[in-house]
């Protein structure tokens, strides 16, 4: 599909002369139902106020836009559908088409995903994860691009002195929740520990982001950190085994790899008897006895606004601010506090398991 170039305001009187077409969609990271189901699990509402009104009836205007997601799991799930939700509610069912592919984890996958969606001319890209807003940067710089599930926009693109906006085609959400928060969490809960492991993935650079800043917080509040990396899944069972051995507590970050494999990290520490702290609350859910949550499905939705006004009100993408999660919320997993022995204070909400 030709990309529009002339917004579409329901208060104007502007005729566009275009064609377009859209791209069935592919759903392949699960269905509306299960992107719900667990946004509803972490709490997550779907909720967003001051929606703007509808695209006007009567246009037979159709935006393509491609979603690029790195991986198959609960948090990127449910950003995606909230994505989905948010434009399909603004712009209506029949004026919007999505082609949502799924690179299963690889990023050489997300390079050919996005390459395509180029090929094809999508009015936009959303990037679902670091690996593929990278790989949708590299791949055009004129097709605007909104990255969702991204922890930090400077280390993703390589940019210094990061002011908020990238000055180029990118913007979108951060599910950053904040660090130093995230540490005295953990130190609310184990003010006795003395050794902290932080298990992640070396080749997600936002995860070794978050490691680095977290073990500085833990650092001064006089823990001794110790870094545990794996290189890819083959590796977890054995570095997870060996941080449960040698530490009191461990933190695994936001990263996409942990994501997906944590019945093997669980598997581990739970018969070791270590506890872990969360970055998110699918791996809490997954491995974790307590998260610092913030919502997948309305960091989705909040990005799909930010393509409404990209497509439809003609915003610039080049000096969108990019928005952070709106709330945070202290959760724990009752079962596994429970087996460790762990008292969680009042102000925790007990999250909803299988």
């Amino acid at each position: 599909m030709k990309r529009k170039i002339v917004s579409l305001l329901a208060v104007a009187a502007l005729a566009v002369s275009m064609t377009a077409c859209g791209n069935s969609s592919n759903n392949t990271a699960g269905t509306a139902d299960a992107a719900k189901d667990a946004s509803e699990a972490a709490g997550e509402t779907g909720e967003t106020a001051g929606k703007a009104a509808d695209i006007s009836e009567g246009t037979d205007e159709v935006y393509s836009i491609g979603i690029c997601q790195l991986v198959q799991h609960e948090a990127l799930d449910a950003a995606t559908q909230g994505f989905e939700d948010a434009l399909t509610e603004k712009l209506g069912g029949d004026h919007v088409s999505f082609d949502l592919q799924n690179a299963a984890g690889d990023s050489a996958t997300c390079a050919t995903i996005v390459n395509g969606f180029v090929s094809d001319d999508v009015d936009l890209i959303m990037a679902n994860a670091t690996a593929s807003l990278q790989a949708a940067a590299a791949a055009t710089a004129d097709i605007p691009i909104l990255g969702t599930s991204i922890t930090d926009y400077a280390t993703a693109l390589d940019m210094d002195d990061w002011t908020g906006v990238t000055g180029t085609n990118i913007s979108g959400t951060c599910d950053l929740a904040p660090l130093d928060e995230q540490a005295a969490m953990l130190n609310e809960l184990f003010p006795d520990a003395k050794t902290v492991g932080i298990i992640y993935c070396s080749a997600e650079p936002n995860s070794a982001y978050q490691a680095a800043v977290m073990k500085e917080n833990l650092e001064g509040m006089n823990y001794t950190v110790t870094d545990y990396t794996f290189a890819d899944s083959n590796d977890i069972a054995s570095v997870a085994t060996s941080a449960a051995a040698d530490c009191d507590v461990l933190y695994v970050p936001t990263d996409n790899t942990a994501a997906s494999n944590t019945s093997v990290i669980d598997n581990v520490c739970l018969d070791a008897g270590t506890p872990i702290v969360a970055g998110e609350a699918g791996i809490c859910l997954g491995c974790g006895v307590a998260t610092l949550s913030i919502s997948y499905y309305d960091l989705g939705y909040q990005t799909g606004l930010q393509a409404y006004e990209i497509l439809v009100n003609g915003a610039d993408v080049s000096s969108m601010e990019v928005e952070t999660a709106p709330n945070v919320t202290k959760q724990y997993v009752a079962s596994r506090c429970e087996k460790l022995g762990i008292t969680v204070p009042d102000d925790y909400e007990a999250m909803t398991e299988e």
